[in-house]
């Protein structure tokens, strides 16, 4: 019986730690959702999206455009007036600073992830 309770703290213990861990620090590299914005709030927020490289980057009315996709596979144009990272052509997730628009996201800042 007293190996039992000596025990039992120390699980205890570690199963908080792994709790902690997995539901703070591990959920970091997931890709953000669209839906988390507000179109009608001009917020800087940041989010983690997948680049779609096969759309390419283009230049339209001197804002850079390009195309990405969030967690639920919605695809979404994100314009700026910006400069792109070092390595962007070659980034899988990239991390958009901006809010949402009607038209689609505007980014304040891009970082390759």
């Amino acid at each position: 019986m007293k190996f039992l309770q000596k025990i039992i703290l120390p699980l205890l213990i570690a199963l908080v730690i792994f709790v902690i861990y997995n539901f703070y620090f591990a959920g970091k590299s997931d890709l953000g959702s669209f839906n988390d914005f507000d179109p009608n709030n001009n917020a800087v927020k940041d989010i983690r999206v997948k680049l779609l490289n096969e759309r390419g980057v283009n230049m339209q009315g001197g804002e850079i455009v390009f195309y990405v996709v969030d967690r639920n596979g919605k695809v979404m144009m994100v314009s700026g007036a910006l400069q792109l990272p070092k390595d962007f052509d070659k980034a899988e997730t990239i991390i958009l600073k901006g809010h949402l628009t009607q038209g689609g996201f505007h980014a304040h800042a891009v970082e390759v992830d």
